[in-house]
């Protein structure tokens, strides 16, 4: 005679879903999504010439906001710099006089990114350099972070049509190499 045993069956051994199990395959998947889209950006680099440009909004040293996304229709040269970049003493000279050759057209603005800076010695920088075209601080470093800058200085000239038709990166070697970029972009 066989004995019948009292055997729990497979469902009375595991009531209802894993939730515990669910959570972390589930956490594990999000874990290694966010890893592959870090990694993508890394591989990605700079944002390229020919691509639509990233829009931003700075808010100056002195208050004034500056949306690209209202500037259609001008060229903007974007410059990312910081107080403590000895590069980018050597270009800033350059880019004032660019301004101040091109600052009375309303078909072109100059934008300065102060990058992982201090309000005090970016300020400074402003004053010892006498830059007088609009620069802010990159509060959180998003636009540097849409930009995928990989140092400072770099420079991303803008066309009309909001795509990006130019990227220096480094300093610019003299101010008659920031106008033979800027002034084809003004004549389309």
């Amino acid at each position: 005679m066989t004995e019948l045993t009292n055997q729990p069956t497979p469902e009375e051994n595991n009531p209802g879903l894993p939730w515990g199990r669910i959570a972390l395959w589930g956490g594990l998947f999000l874990l290694l999504a966010l890893m592959a889209i870090g990694l993508k950006r890394t591989q990605e680099g700079h944002v390229q010439v020919g691509q639509v440009a990233p829009q931003f909004t700075l808010t100056s040293f002195d208050g004034q906001e500056y949306d690209t996304a209202d500037m259609d229709g001008k060229v903007i040269v974007v410059n990312f710099w910081s107080s403590w970049c000895k590069p980018c003493e050597s270009e800033a000279p350059d880019l004032e006089a660019a301004w101040r050759y091109y600052q009375d057209r309303d078909d072109i603005v100059f934008l300065g990114v102060d990058y992982v800076d201090t309000e005090t010695e970016a300020r400074g920088y402003l004053t010892k350099f006498d830059i007088t075209y609009p620069n802010g601080p990159d509060k959180g470093t998003s636009i540097s972070q849409a930009y995928r800058i990989s140092g400072v200085p770099e420079t991303y000239i803008i066309g009309k049509d909001g795509v990006l038709a130019a990227a220096q990166i480094g300093p610019f070697r003299s101010y008659d190499q920031i106008l033979s970029i800027i002034n084809p972009l003004l004549e389309q």
